[in-house]
């Protein structure tokens, strides 16, 4: 078992004062958006492990420098990972865990599913699109399935929401040139409703648009109640299409413990607060709208899926272990909680596959280490695993 040190990124939408409220230190300033725990290349975590140097076998163990998660699985794809995952999953970690807090909303996105994936890479590839280039849609070809879990109230956007409430609420703020959208939602088919309007607003003139969304900002402010996220969205972004496109999403609201799985082609937004987020390790977004990031529409159009859809919020299912299990439809991750409590018998979490485990509360025991808050530790396939003291441990893991 190993104790992770783990990369926080600075993205200009992060909370400056969430995380390092987890962490229990003082804020910088600074945002602090995402706190990366595993092997993607951008930002592995690093592992100090104990054990005999090559030269010297038969030393004493001690601590060996400080790697990074990559090269060390690199080393031993199948020792780390266990050979049923290499075989599923490749010899890599297939997820990546992080805290994520947001003091401003993300960019509202969607992510592709395997097979879209796979070829909208393959042809950025033949067509040796650079893979830095900003209008490089796809980084890899891997699906980007996600799933976030609050540990403090949770504003999000997440699906389309029926066209006649979208029409309803965008009648409602009185502005003019939203009322051609409002005449689309009623007058076609859900799913060519949502498609039209959305294609109009990310194709509108951005002159035409700003003026728009200054005055539905405008009109959110003034009318409050259900239209406040749409005015704080405004806030930090004046001028945005993806303003009115956020009308067109079910606003969510999660209490912590609560969830969200986001799935292939469900466009979502993240607007405010701490969670644990865990996903396939990719890099596939297609953005539309609240970002000054490429948009693009035609390959956005070809995997959104336009269908109105409920936000499914999931709590977590309880077993005889005390383990609470967030169930998912993707093998690449696995989500699950532990409420630890004093005087409890140990919690056995030896497994076949590889394992994150991040302390959120609490000062838990994980084998010999002692885990605060925000504080996390990678444990090899078969390695023995036992938690046991008090307070809150998530864990990673995968379905080999």
């Amino acid at each position: 078992m190993d104790r992770l040190s783990n990369t926080v990124r600075p993205y200009a939408w992060g909370s400056t004062t969430l995380i390092p409220a987890l962490l229990g230190i003082a804020p910088t300033g600074e945002p602090q958006a995402e706190m990366w725990m595993g092997a993607h290349p951008g930002a592995p975590s690093r592992i100090s492990r104990h054990g005999s140097a090559p030269e010297a076998p038969d030393a004493p163990s001690a601590v060996i420098a400080e790697q990074a998660l990559t090269d060390v699985i690199a080393a031993d794809p199948a020792g780390e990972l266990g050979q049923a995952a290499v075989d599923k999953f490749g010899p890599r970690l297939p997820f990546l865990l992080k805290l994520l807090a947001a003091g401003a909303p993300l960019s509202l996105q969607v992510h592709p599913d395997l097979a879209q994936a796979q070829r909208g890479y393959a042809d950025e590839e033949r067509r040796s699109v650079p893979i830095d280039a900003a209008h490089r849609t796809y980084k890899d070809a891997n699906h980007k399935p996600e799933l976030i879990c609050a540990l403090t109230p949770f504003d999000g956007l997440c699906g389309f929401r029926r066209p006649v409430e979208a029409a309803e609420a965008m009648e409602g703020l009185g502005v003019d040139s939203l009322k051609p959208y409002a005449d689309l939602l009623r007058a076609r088919p859900e799913e060519a409703a949502l498609r039209e309007v959305l294609t109009a607003i990310l194709i509108a003139d951005p002159d035409e648009m700003a003026e728009t969304v200054t005055a539905a900002a405008a009109a959110a402010e003034r009318i409050g109640g259900t239209y406040a996220p749409y005015a704080r969205i405004a806030h930090h972004f004046p001028g945005d299409a993806g303003v009115i496109a956020a009308m067109l999403l079910n606003y969510v609201q999660l209490q912590p413990g609560e969830a969200l799985f986001l799935g292939a082609g469900v466009p979502h937004a993240y607007l405010a607060g701490l969670g644990v987020e865990i996903m396939a390790n990719s890099d596939n977004v297609l953005r539309c709208g609240l970002t000054p990031k490429h948009i693009d529409v035609p390959e956005l159009l070809r995997i959104v899926r336009f269908e109105a859809t409920e936000p499914g919020i999931l709590r977590p299912e309880a077993s005889p272990s005390g383990e609470e299990l967030y169930e998912t439809p993707v093998d690449e991750f696995r989500l699950s909680r532990f409420d630890l409590s004093p005087g409890a018998a140990p919690v056995d979490l030896t497994a076949d596959t590889p394992q994150i485990l991040l302390c959120t509360a609490g000062a838990p025991e994980a084998g010999e280490l002692v885990l605060g808050p925000g504080e996390s530790v990678f444990v090899p396939a078969g390695e023995k695993a036992e938690v046991s003291g008090t307070g809150t441990l998530f864990r990673a893991t995968v379905v080999a």
